[in-house]
Protein backbone atom coordinates (compact mmCIF):
# COMPACT_ATOMS: atom_id res chain seq x y z
CA UNK A 1 0.00 0.00 0.00
CA UNK A 2 0.75 3.50 -0.81
CA UNK A 3 1.16 5.84 1.95
CA UNK A 4 -0.51 8.88 0.65
CA UNK A 5 -0.76 12.50 1.47
CA UNK A 6 -2.75 15.42 0.74
CA UNK A 7 -1.70 18.84 1.04
CA UNK A 8 -4.52 21.43 1.05
CA UNK A 9 -6.99 18.84 1.73
CA UNK A 10 -9.72 21.26 2.78
CA UNK A 11 -10.34 22.51 -0.43
CA UNK A 12 -13.00 20.90 -3.45
CA UNK A 13 -10.30 19.27 -5.03
CA UNK A 14 -8.42 17.75 -1.56
CA UNK A 15 -11.66 16.59 -0.83
CA UNK A 16 -12.16 14.77 -3.84
CA UNK A 17 -9.12 13.03 -3.48
CA UNK A 18 -9.25 12.18 0.09
CA UNK A 19 -12.37 9.98 -1.33
CA UNK A 20 -10.64 8.45 -4.21
CA UNK A 21 -7.56 7.32 -1.78
CA UNK A 22 -10.16 5.78 0.85
CA UNK A 23 -11.32 4.00 -2.51
CA UNK A 24 -8.39 3.23 -4.00
CA UNK A 25 -7.20 -0.60 -3.24
CA UNK A 26 -3.70 -0.15 -3.71
CA UNK A 27 -3.35 3.45 -1.72
CA UNK A 28 -3.73 3.95 2.19
CA UNK A 29 -4.41 7.86 3.85
CA UNK A 30 -1.34 8.91 5.34
CA UNK A 31 -2.44 12.36 6.40
CA UNK A 32 -4.62 15.23 5.07
CA UNK A 33 -2.78 18.97 5.43
CA UNK A 34 -4.11 22.25 5.21
CA UNK A 35 -1.45 25.04 5.63
CA UNK A 36 -0.56 26.39 9.92
CA UNK A 37 -2.63 28.88 9.92
CA UNK A 38 -5.62 28.05 7.72
CA UNK A 39 -8.98 28.16 9.78
CA UNK A 40 -9.88 24.18 8.96
CA UNK A 41 -7.03 23.25 10.58
CA UNK A 42 -7.71 20.38 13.30
CA UNK A 43 -11.19 20.12 12.11
CA UNK A 44 -12.49 17.07 10.56
CA UNK A 45 -12.69 16.93 6.90
CA UNK A 46 -16.27 15.25 7.25
CA UNK A 47 -17.31 18.42 9.36
CA UNK A 48 -15.82 20.54 6.39
CA UNK A 49 -17.54 17.96 3.76
CA UNK A 50 -20.46 16.14 4.93
CA UNK A 51 -20.62 13.75 1.90
CA UNK A 52 -17.12 12.06 3.42
CA UNK A 53 -19.35 11.85 6.68
CA UNK A 54 -18.98 8.17 7.65
CA UNK A 55 -16.67 7.46 5.72
CA UNK A 56 -13.06 9.31 6.58
CA UNK A 57 -13.59 10.55 9.49
CA UNK A 58 -9.78 12.25 10.25
CA UNK A 59 -8.89 15.77 10.56
CA UNK A 60 -7.19 17.67 8.24
CA UNK A 61 -3.63 18.67 10.41
CA UNK A 62 -1.73 22.05 10.34
CA UNK A 63 1.38 21.88 7.88
CA UNK A 64 3.86 22.47 10.56
CA UNK A 65 6.39 20.12 9.22
CA UNK A 66 6.76 19.39 5.32
CA UNK A 67 10.07 17.36 5.83
CA UNK A 68 8.64 14.61 8.28
CA UNK A 69 5.80 14.62 6.26
CA UNK A 70 7.84 13.50 3.14
CA UNK A 71 9.47 11.12 5.22
CA UNK A 72 6.38 9.31 5.94
CA UNK A 73 4.75 9.45 2.25
CA UNK A 74 5.28 7.33 -0.81
CA UNK A 75 3.49 9.42 -2.39
CA UNK A 76 2.15 13.45 -2.12
CA UNK A 77 -0.96 15.22 -4.07
CA UNK A 78 -0.29 18.95 -3.83
CA UNK A 79 -3.91 20.77 -4.00
CA UNK A 80 -2.71 23.96 -3.42
CA UNK A 81 -1.79 27.64 -4.39
CA UNK A 82 0.32 27.67 -7.31
CA UNK A 83 2.67 29.58 -5.39
CA UNK A 84 2.62 27.19 -2.29
CA UNK A 85 2.93 24.10 -5.11
CA UNK A 86 6.13 25.72 -6.15
CA UNK A 87 7.55 26.30 -2.46
CA UNK A 88 6.21 22.82 -1.45
CA UNK A 89 7.53 20.54 -4.14
CA UNK A 90 11.06 20.49 -3.91
CA UNK A 91 10.81 18.69 -0.40
CA UNK A 92 8.81 16.02 -1.13
CA UNK A 93 11.23 15.71 -4.61
CA UNK A 94 14.00 15.51 -2.21
CA UNK A 95 12.73 12.84 -0.14
CA UNK A 96 11.66 10.65 -2.89
CA UNK A 97 8.31 11.35 -2.61
CA UNK A 98 6.18 10.40 -6.06
CA UNK A 99 4.50 14.49 -6.19
CA UNK A 100 1.53 15.28 -8.31
CA UNK A 101 0.51 18.83 -8.28
CA UNK A 102 -2.80 20.16 -9.07
CA UNK A 103 -1.59 23.75 -9.36
CA UNK A 104 0.13 25.29 -12.47
CA UNK A 105 3.23 25.58 -10.52
CA UNK A 106 4.73 23.38 -13.14
CA UNK A 107 3.21 23.39 -16.46
CA UNK A 108 4.57 25.57 -18.53
CA UNK A 109 7.88 25.69 -19.45
CA UNK A 110 8.60 29.52 -20.46
CA UNK A 111 10.91 32.17 -20.49
CA UNK A 112 8.78 34.68 -17.58
CA UNK A 113 6.07 32.98 -18.36
CA UNK A 114 5.83 32.40 -14.01
CA UNK A 115 6.09 36.23 -13.96
CA UNK A 116 3.78 37.03 -16.29
CA UNK A 117 0.63 34.92 -15.89
CA UNK A 118 0.81 33.89 -12.05
CA UNK A 119 3.11 36.69 -10.16
CA UNK A 120 5.99 35.40 -9.12
CA UNK A 121 9.50 34.33 -10.25
CA UNK A 122 10.06 30.70 -10.39
CA UNK A 123 12.99 29.28 -8.57
CA UNK A 124 13.12 25.62 -9.56
CA UNK A 125 14.05 25.06 -13.29
CA UNK A 126 15.05 21.92 -12.99
CA UNK A 127 12.09 20.09 -11.43
CA UNK A 128 10.15 22.47 -14.54
CA UNK A 129 12.43 20.83 -17.07
CA UNK A 130 11.77 17.36 -15.60
CA UNK A 131 8.01 17.58 -14.97
CA UNK A 132 5.44 15.39 -16.86
CA UNK A 133 2.56 17.17 -18.04
CA UNK A 134 -0.41 15.56 -16.86
CA UNK A 135 -3.07 15.28 -19.61
CA UNK A 136 -3.83 12.05 -19.06
CA UNK A 137 -5.09 10.46 -22.39
CA UNK A 138 -2.23 12.08 -24.28
CA UNK A 139 1.30 11.79 -22.36
CA UNK A 140 1.28 8.77 -20.94
CA UNK A 141 4.86 7.67 -21.51
CA UNK A 142 6.49 10.92 -19.67
CA UNK A 143 4.04 10.64 -16.69
CA UNK A 144 5.07 6.81 -16.00
CA UNK A 145 8.71 8.10 -15.94
CA UNK A 146 8.29 11.14 -14.07
CA UNK A 147 8.45 12.21 -10.29
CA UNK A 148 6.40 15.23 -10.54
CA UNK A 149 3.47 15.51 -12.04
CA UNK A 150 2.38 18.69 -13.39
CA UNK A 151 -1.77 17.78 -13.62
CA UNK A 152 -2.97 19.93 -16.64
CA UNK A 153 -5.32 22.08 -15.92
CA UNK A 154 -9.43 21.99 -15.92
CA UNK A 155 -10.19 24.53 -19.23
CA UNK A 156 -6.76 23.10 -20.93
CA UNK A 157 -8.06 19.32 -20.52
CA UNK A 158 -11.36 20.35 -21.70
CA UNK A 159 -9.91 22.29 -24.67
CA UNK A 160 -6.89 19.58 -25.47
CA UNK A 161 -9.30 16.67 -25.44
CA UNK A 162 -11.32 18.32 -27.78
CA UNK A 163 -8.36 19.40 -30.26
CA UNK A 164 -5.67 17.27 -29.85
CA UNK A 165 -6.67 14.62 -32.04
CA UNK A 166 -7.24 17.38 -35.24
CA UNK A 167 -3.90 19.28 -34.45
CA UNK A 168 -2.01 15.60 -34.31
CA UNK A 169 -4.06 14.35 -37.61
CA UNK A 170 -3.20 17.98 -39.33
CA UNK A 171 -7.11 18.00 -40.11
CA UNK A 172 -7.22 22.01 -39.41
CA UNK A 173 -6.55 25.33 -41.76
CA UNK A 174 -3.66 26.22 -39.92
CA UNK A 175 -4.17 29.69 -41.31
CA UNK A 176 -7.12 30.51 -39.28
CA UNK A 177 -6.77 29.67 -35.04
CA UNK A 178 -9.26 27.86 -33.01
CA UNK A 179 -11.55 29.64 -31.06
CA UNK A 180 -12.52 28.02 -27.65
CA UNK A 181 -15.52 29.58 -25.88
CA UNK A 182 -15.86 28.22 -22.31
CA UNK A 183 -17.69 28.37 -19.19
CA UNK A 184 -17.18 26.94 -16.09
CA UNK A 185 -19.34 26.46 -12.90
CA UNK A 186 -18.43 29.16 -9.64
CA UNK A 187 -16.09 25.81 -7.97
CA UNK A 188 -13.29 26.58 -10.09
CA UNK A 189 -12.81 29.72 -8.28
CA UNK A 190 -12.40 28.30 -5.18
CA UNK A 191 -13.72 26.78 -1.99
CA UNK A 192 -12.97 30.94 -0.06
CA UNK A 193 -15.91 33.27 -0.46
CA UNK A 194 -15.62 35.86 -2.70
CA UNK A 195 -17.72 38.80 -3.98
CA UNK A 196 -16.77 36.70 -7.45
CA UNK A 197 -18.34 33.90 -6.37
CA UNK A 198 -21.08 34.99 -3.80
CA UNK A 199 -24.18 33.19 -4.98
CA UNK A 200 -26.24 36.98 -5.35
CA UNK A 201 -23.05 38.17 -7.71
CA UNK A 202 -22.63 35.03 -10.10
CA UNK A 203 -24.11 35.93 -13.61
CA UNK A 204 -23.07 34.57 -16.63
CA UNK A 205 -19.90 36.74 -17.89
CA UNK A 206 -16.45 36.47 -19.52
CA UNK A 207 -13.37 37.20 -18.31
CA UNK A 208 -9.55 36.93 -18.49
CA UNK A 209 -10.36 37.83 -21.87
CA UNK A 210 -6.81 37.97 -24.25
CA UNK A 211 -5.15 37.28 -20.82
CA UNK A 212 -6.03 34.57 -18.97
CA UNK A 213 -3.33 31.87 -17.80
CA UNK A 214 -5.20 28.93 -19.65
CA UNK A 215 -4.52 30.19 -22.92
CA UNK A 216 -1.03 29.61 -23.22
CA UNK A 217 -1.24 26.81 -21.36
CA UNK A 218 -3.56 25.34 -23.98
CA UNK A 219 -1.12 27.24 -27.07
CA UNK A 220 2.11 25.30 -25.75
CA UNK A 221 0.91 21.86 -25.12
CA UNK A 222 -1.59 21.56 -28.13
CA UNK A 223 1.46 23.32 -30.29
CA UNK A 224 -1.25 26.01 -31.88
CA UNK A 225 -2.05 29.07 -31.23
CA UNK A 226 -5.66 29.55 -29.98
CA UNK A 227 -8.15 31.92 -29.21
CA UNK A 228 -9.49 31.64 -25.43
CA UNK A 229 -12.46 33.19 -23.79
CA UNK A 230 -13.15 31.79 -20.50
CA UNK A 231 -17.21 32.68 -18.94
CA UNK A 232 -18.15 32.23 -15.38
CA UNK A 233 -21.77 30.40 -15.00
CA UNK A 234 -24.55 30.57 -12.38
CA UNK A 235 -23.51 26.72 -11.29
CA UNK A 236 -21.89 25.07 -8.71
CA UNK A 237 -19.40 22.20 -11.18
CA UNK A 238 -18.27 21.69 -14.67
CA UNK A 239 -17.13 22.65 -18.15
CA UNK A 240 -18.20 23.47 -21.02
CA UNK A 241 -16.10 24.07 -23.86
CA UNK A 242 -17.67 25.22 -27.57
CA UNK A 243 -14.95 25.17 -29.79
CA UNK A 244 -14.77 26.47 -33.96
CA UNK A 245 -12.35 25.50 -35.81
CA UNK A 246 -11.95 25.50 -40.04
CA UNK A 247 -10.82 22.23 -41.17
CA UNK A 248 -7.91 22.32 -44.27
CA UNK A 249 -8.99 21.77 -47.60
CA UNK A 250 -9.95 18.66 -48.59
CA UNK A 251 -11.15 16.99 -45.18
CA UNK A 252 -14.49 15.55 -44.85
CA UNK A 253 -16.76 14.34 -41.81
CA UNK A 254 -15.16 10.93 -41.88
CA UNK A 255 -11.64 12.37 -41.30
CA UNK A 256 -12.32 13.84 -38.48
CA UNK A 257 -14.50 10.98 -36.77
CA UNK A 258 -11.81 8.76 -37.28
CA UNK A 259 -9.01 10.84 -35.77
CA UNK A 260 -11.28 10.95 -32.87
CA UNK A 261 -12.35 7.49 -32.89
CA UNK A 262 -8.33 5.91 -33.22
CA UNK A 263 -7.45 8.76 -30.41
CA UNK A 264 -9.66 7.34 -27.71
CA UNK A 265 -10.53 4.24 -28.68
CA UNK A 266 -8.72 2.69 -25.06
CA UNK A 267 -8.91 5.67 -23.53
CA UNK A 268 -12.13 4.68 -21.26
CA UNK A 269 -12.34 8.67 -19.15
CA UNK A 270 -13.28 10.16 -22.84
CA UNK A 271 -17.05 9.18 -24.26
CA UNK A 272 -17.07 9.72 -27.68
CA UNK A 273 -21.07 11.08 -28.49
CA UNK A 274 -23.26 11.24 -31.47
CA UNK A 275 -24.53 14.09 -30.03
CA UNK A 276 -23.56 17.30 -28.32
CA UNK A 277 -22.43 17.40 -24.72
CA UNK A 278 -23.89 18.68 -22.07
CA UNK A 279 -22.27 19.15 -18.17
CA UNK A 280 -25.45 17.35 -16.70
CA UNK A 281 -24.04 14.25 -18.26
CA UNK A 282 -20.46 14.43 -16.43
CA UNK A 283 -21.35 15.99 -13.28
CA UNK A 284 -19.69 13.73 -10.56
CA UNK A 285 -18.11 12.04 -13.09
CA UNK A 286 -14.25 11.01 -14.24
CA UNK A 287 -15.28 11.35 -17.83
CA UNK A 288 -15.14 13.96 -20.88
CA UNK A 289 -17.79 13.53 -23.11
CA UNK A 290 -17.04 14.76 -26.33
CA UNK A 291 -19.60 15.31 -29.61
CA UNK A 292 -19.09 17.20 -33.04
CA UNK A 293 -20.93 19.21 -36.32
CA UNK A 294 -20.01 19.68 -39.24
CA UNK A 295 -20.99 22.32 -41.75
CA UNK A 296 -19.17 22.58 -45.21
CA UNK A 297 -15.60 23.40 -43.89
CA UNK A 298 -16.28 24.56 -40.49
CA UNK A 299 -16.39 22.45 -37.18
CA UNK A 300 -18.01 22.93 -34.15
CA UNK A 301 -16.76 20.48 -31.21
CA UNK A 302 -18.28 20.59 -27.49
CA UNK A 303 -16.34 19.39 -25.01
CA UNK A 304 -18.11 18.38 -20.99
CA UNK A 305 -15.83 17.46 -18.24
CA UNK A 306 -16.73 17.88 -14.51
CA UNK A 307 -14.19 20.84 -13.63
CA UNK A 308 -13.17 19.46 -10.03
CA UNK A 309 -12.72 16.00 -11.70
CA UNK A 310 -11.44 15.47 -15.06
CA UNK A 311 -10.78 19.01 -15.02
CA UNK A 312 -8.62 18.40 -11.20
CA UNK A 313 -8.36 15.53 -8.84
CA UNK A 314 -9.91 12.61 -10.70
CA UNK A 315 -7.27 12.98 -13.53
CA UNK A 316 -4.53 13.62 -10.80
CA UNK A 317 -5.68 9.84 -9.98
CA UNK A 318 -5.92 9.04 -13.57
CA UNK A 319 -1.84 10.03 -13.50
CA UNK A 320 -1.36 8.24 -10.67
CA UNK A 321 -3.03 4.55 -12.11
CA UNK A 322 -1.12 5.46 -15.26
CA UNK A 323 2.24 5.95 -13.04
CA UNK A 324 1.87 2.90 -11.43
CA UNK A 325 0.62 0.55 -14.10
CA UNK A 326 -2.95 0.31 -12.74
CA UNK A 327 -6.30 0.33 -14.66
CA UNK A 328 -7.04 3.78 -15.82
CA UNK A 329 -10.15 4.45 -13.80
CA UNK A 330 -9.09 2.50 -10.67
CA UNK A 331 -10.90 4.11 -7.83
CA UNK A 332 -12.76 6.64 -10.15
CA UNK A 333 -15.87 4.54 -10.58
Amino acid sequence: MLKTAIIGASGYTGAELALMVEKHPHLKLAGLYVSANSVDANKPIAALHGKLAGIIDAPVQPLVNPAKVAQESDVVFLATAHEVSHDLAATFIEQDCQVFDLSGAFRVKGEDFYDTYYGFTHQFPQYLDSAAYGLAEWNEDAIKEAQLVAVAGCYPTASQLALKPLVEGKLLDPNQWPVINATSGVTGAGRKATMTNSFCEVSLQPYGVFNHRHQPEIATHLGTDVIFTPHLGNFKRGILATITVKLAPGVIEQDVAQAFETAYLDKPAVRLLDTLPRIQDVENTPFCDLGWKIQGQHLIVVSAIDNLLKGASSQAMQCLNIHYGYPALTALI
